[in-house]
């Protein structure tokens, strides 16, 4: 076990019960991105109980706690705050049956379906142990709370909203997520661990007519269609066979009624990538189709693109990562393994880069170990309920306690000292 956690096993222990509720708490109440007003009070609240000076509405719902104990490193922690636009399936007896309005007007279920219910519990809770536990360790802690990262928006608002220069700078800024993988472990990686993610919406224009007069349109469900199945091409023909990128088109949207050819289609979709020059033929690649397409179907004229969200890569820092990587292995042992590079994407490098200081982003397991075995063993993995699934409910027991010893022992990688424990 980690000195540190050893030290703090009796605080530890105490606070379970009470993350558990909030948890299920934030489960309950979930907000979209962008909106979380009542998930950032809960934030705010707990560090102010706990001596943290709190700073409110950064980028927006965006909460910083700072924690000044004497001399030594400043360490970051952040975590997540937004819900997606997801109606709850998981059957659970705190299960989400909240329901808002998303950015455009459309009423949608609202879930935790990635988890962020987990992170701002595991934030809150380290948050308390590392107050409470104030003599074992020297520093500065910020605990940082962001709004909005499924839209891409939430750390950028905050370091445009002056965080660099209103906030002390991290040494060093550590996060974790938790997905798919055996509850209890963690999985780590030094340099690139998350892909690059880019969300375009493509709007594609024609000419409406009569269902029963296709001659006098330009049908865009056609050219929709048709640029669908092309983009399918760019991986499978123009991306090496030794490189990696993934193309999903989550939604094609087009008309109201079946004997109506409409006047236009939206096309909605995601690209991720691990290298800089494969994202940017990627792009490129995903314009020249649908220009192409548009214009082998007469369009009357070139479609229109907009950027949805863009998250660059989480590249994490060596050295940064072995430290933490030790600190795993004296807490975790086995269950702390490196993991290959995971297809997600997400914008919390944005701090790191922006401050230019090493971050360490991690995974930890959410899923019970003996559905992931029976899983495993009959190579179903691929079934098991992932992040953005309406299903996707990570066991609260040992994830809850894992991820806060996760966060606990990476922090104390800079703020612990061995003499300090002994003062």
């Amino acid at each position: 076990m980690h000195p540190f956690i050893a030290a703090a096993q009796a605080e530890i222990d105490r606070s379970i019960p009470d993350l558990t509720a909030i948890y299920q708490d934030l489960h309950r109440h979930p907000e979209l991105s962008m909106h979380e007003v009542r998930t950032a009070k809960i934030a705010a609240d707990a560090l102010a109980a706990h001596g943290f000076e709190v700073t409110t509405g950064v980028g927006g719902t965006g909460v910083v706690g700072v924690l000044r104990n004497g001399d030594g490193p400043t360490v970051m922690l952040r975590a997540d705050m937004d819900a997606l636009p997801i109606t709850e399936a998981t059957g659970l007896p705190y299960a989400s049956t909240v329901t808002a309005k998303d950015d455009d007007g459309v009423e949608v279920g609202v879930a935790h379906a990635c988890g962020h219910d987990f992170h701002v519990t595991w934030l809150i809770g380290a948050a308390r142990v590392l107050a409470a536990q104030r003599q074992q360790w020297r520093g500065t802690l910020l605990a940082v709370f962001q709004p909005g990262e499924e839209v891409s928006r939430g750390a950028q608002g905050m370091m445009d909203d002056g965080m660099a220069e209103r906030f002390p700078k991290p040494d060093v800024i550590l996060g974790q997520h938790v997905m798919v993988g055996v509850a209890g472990t963690i999985g780590y990686r030094s340099g690139i661990i998350l892909s690059a993610g880019d969300s375009l919406k493509v709007k594609l224009f024609g000419r409406g007519s009569h269902g029963s007069q296709p001659q006098t349109s330009i049908d865009p469900v056609i050219m929709a269609a048709a640029t669908t199945m092309r983009l399918q091409t760019v991986v499978s023909r123009e991306i090496g066979p030794l490189q990696s990128a993934v193309l999903t088109i989550g939604a094609l949207q087009a008309g109201t009624k079946e004997n109506i050819i409409p006047d236009d289609a939206t096309i909605k979709l995601n690209i991720r990538t691990y290298d800089e020059d494969v994202r940017e033929h990627m792009l490129s690649a995903v314009r020249r189709i649908c220009c192409a397409e548009c214009n082998a179907s007469n369009a009357p004229r070139d479609p229109e693109f907009s950027i949805l969200s863009s998250y660059p890569l989480t590249d994490n820092d060596a050295a940064a990562t072995d430290r933490v990587a030790q600190a795993f292995k004296m807490q975790f042992g086995e269950n702390a393994h490196e993991t290959a590079p995971t297809s997600a994407s997400e914008d919390f490098s944005v701090f790191g880069r922006r401050w230019n200081v090493p971050y360490v982003f991690w995974i930890i397991g959410g899923t019970d170990p003996k559905v992931y075995a029976q899983a495993k063993a009959a190579k179903q993995l691929n079934a098991l309920p992932s992040n953005h699934s309406p299903k996707y409910a990570p066991v609260l027991d040992p994830t809850l306690k894992t991820g806060l010893q996760a966060m606990l022992a990476a922090a104390a990688a800079w703020l612990y000292g061995s003499e300090l424990a002994a003062a």
